[in-house]
């Protein structure tokens, strides 16, 4: 059964919404943990549009978790009315890509770079897992998950129709060839500083990361790069069939979701951060002479968006694929 025809999406999402206003009346009656505010590690407040909440917020959390979930239980019922979708819709972005901030990239990016500095033994500053992944931040995971789960009971509740014919494969190629071009302006400033080269900044901004701070971003840039290549699979065989360079897996079938999974994620985490800096830009919080510190990541809602339709339309097409060879194939209707 696909994942989009049961009604489990519903009731996982009316749980999450239950458990997560829970929280929130917790927060509220004073228990500890409130992931915003006072307690959240962001020094300037600037990253979270909730960073001026306090805990009394909780009772806003809770009545939103409550609409949430008797939307998510709606959703589960067969029904032609619209009105659950257009609320599940806005919940949904709302989770995804307002609240979090830029931090759950910065977490995904640092973990790998985490994972190997012991085997390299590389101090990283004392940075640590903590330090990546601290509760606010983690706490924003959850609220993906919330929106991803709604998102899903979405979909179920419209089975049956005929949706995304957008997603076509001519229109899969063009984003791909997006996803992969956008973070290549963002990749040349942070490569160029590594090499003492001031783009888009002047001497003195230069100077201020020659610690150590321009080496990491020349990682980030080099793992942002990495990424865009690997994008090219959404539209190349390697990314339906493994190369012959992989032993053990050479010739087999990419299943959809190794490459639906992660690239479905990283389109969200570079949406909600590349908005993050779209809000600091608006508020003026920008010295436009320094246009190489914020310009570039700026344009990352593009990137988002571009790599989310090639998953979709790169999953679509599997879809077809894969049925058509089940049907062509008489053992595998067996």
């Amino acid at each position: 059964m696909s994942i989009f025809t049961s009604r489990w999406p519903g009731y996982a999402a009316a749980l999450w919404a239950l458990a997560y206003g829970a929280l929130g009346a917790g927060w509220a009656l004073g228990a500890p943990g409130y992931p915003w505010g006072a307690t959240d590690p962001d020094p300037d407040g600037a990253l979270s549009i909730l960073a001026r909440t306090t805990p009394g917020f909780g009772w806003v959390i809770a009545a939103c978790c409550l609409a949430t979930g008797i939307t998510a239980l709606a959703l589960t019922r067969r029904s032609s009315r619209r009105a659950p979708l257009f609320a599940a819709g806005a919940i949904a972005a709302l989770l995804v890509l307002v609240i979090p901030d830029s931090r759950l990239l910065m977490g995904v990016a640092y973990t790998p770079l985490l994972l190997v500095a012991p085997v390299f033994g590389w101090g990283l500053g004392g940075a640590t897992f903590a330090d990546a992944w601290p509760w606010p931040v983690l706490n924003q995971l959850v609220c993906v998950l919330g929106g991803l789960l709604l998102a899903a009971a979405a979909l179920a509740y419209r089975r049956g129709e005929e949706r995304g014919r957008w997603f076509t494969p001519q229109r899969g190629r063009v984003a791909v060839y997006v996803a992969v071009a956008v973070p290549l302006v963002y990749c040349a400033t942070r490569w160029a500083w590594a090499l003492g080269i001031p783009l888009g900044v002047s001497a003195e901004f230069l100077a201020e990361g020659e610690g150590g701070l321009w080496l990491a971003g020349a990682y980030l840039a080099t793992f942002g790069a990495l990424g865009g290549l690997l994008t090219l699979g959404l539209t190349q065989r390697w990314g339906e069939i493994f190369p012959r360079w992989m032993p053990g897996l050479r010739g087999k079938r990419v299943p959809p979701l190794v490459a639906v999974i992660p690239a479905g994620f990283v389109s969200i985490i570079v949406t909600v951060a590349g908005l993050t800096y779209l809000r600091w830009a608006v508020a003026g919080q920008f010295a436009l002479a320094e246009w190489g510190a914020w310009l570039p990541e700026c344009f990352w809602p593009i990137w988002g968006t571009a790599l989310g339709t090639a998953t979709i339309s790169y999953h679509r097409r599997r879809r077809t694929t894969d049925r058509k060879a089940i049907s062509e194939t008489p053992s595998l209707r067996l």
